[in-house]
């Protein structure tokens, strides 16, 4: 069913996945009118979109004319999130994210596809953005790094950075972060546009005792890692906000601010 009623409308899709093996529904929003070389938005964890406040905040944004014509398909995550949610070459210490793999391929090769097909949609890179929340963050960024010939842009919001190979009490260091070890091993700097959000209420865990929060650490050492590469201040925009919690409410503040960065009309960026 198509909504027409507000400036973005919207439709649901079932998808049956023949890599994660399940079905698979996709909300996308689009303008009545769009080109069709239109930007386009992956979100994970679609479900939470009305929490997020994903729809009036395109509304108001694209009424206002501060984001350029956007499409968003929302995937729904399935009952085994921690499961398909994750690193796609390697699970966790607990072996979380396991079927990732799989995640990815069914976004490249099915999702795709199919929303170039539905929407008519013909995408580039520099147009086309993965983003998620947590666990959805940490996979957006995983698409994206290894896939910047599909994905030239990325949105983590409270990203799940702390994702590990050990547990704490089993000698863990640093060095065990999957993702900051994975950035560390990329031979070549991926043609990549990275935003980061965090709060400073995320959680309380603060595993060096250093006064900052493991989230934040593990936010800004992924970040040092990415400049390492050649990464610059253009390329990464880091968001902090104050009393920011791990939560959708949260993340709908931030949303405006990451849609603006990615596909505004203007260099100058409103803060919610």
């Amino acid at each position: 069913m198509v909504e027409t009623s507000t400036a973005y409308n919207s439709i649901s899709t079932i998808h049956y996945s023949k890599y994660l093996k399940r079905e698979v529904r996709v909300d996308f929003y689009f303008p009545a009118k769009y080109p069709r070389n239109c930007r386009l938005l992956i979100l994970n964890d679609g479900q939470d979109a009305g929490q997020l406040m994903l729809k009036p905040t395109l509304n108001n944004l694209y009424a206002a004319k501060k984001i350029q014509p956007l499409i968003v398909a929302a995937i729904y995550a399935g009952e085994k999130r921690m499961l398909e949610y994750g690193i796609a070459s390697k699970a966790d210490y607990l072996k979380r994210g396991r079927l990732a793999k799989y995640y990815t391929q069914f976004v490249i090769k099915e999702l795709l596809p199919l929303t170039s097909q539905l929407m008519q949609l013909k995408t580039t890179p520099d147009k086309t953005a993965v983003a998620g929340f947590s666990l959805g963050g940490l996979t957006a960024f995983d698409l994206a790094w290894n896939h910047p010939e599909i994905f030239g842009i990325t949105g983590v919001f409270s990203g799940s950075f702390w994702w590990r190979k050990k547990d704490y009490t089993a000698g863990y260091t640093d060095n065990d972060r999957i993702m900051h070890e994975i950035v560390r091993k990329t031979k070549t700097k991926p043609e990549l546009k990275c935003w980061i959000q965090t709060g400073t209420d995320d959680e309380k865990a603060d595993r060096n005792k250093n006064g900052i929060i493991d989230s934040i650490d593990d936010s800004l050492d992924l970040i040092k890692e990415m400049k390492a590469k050649g990464f610059s201040d253009k390329d990464i925009q880091y968001v902090e906000i104050k009393g920011g919690q791990h939560n959708q409410q949260t993340w709908a503040s931030a949303l405006p601010m990451f849609l603006q960065w990615a596909f505004g009309n203007k260099k100058k960026v409103d803060i919610y």
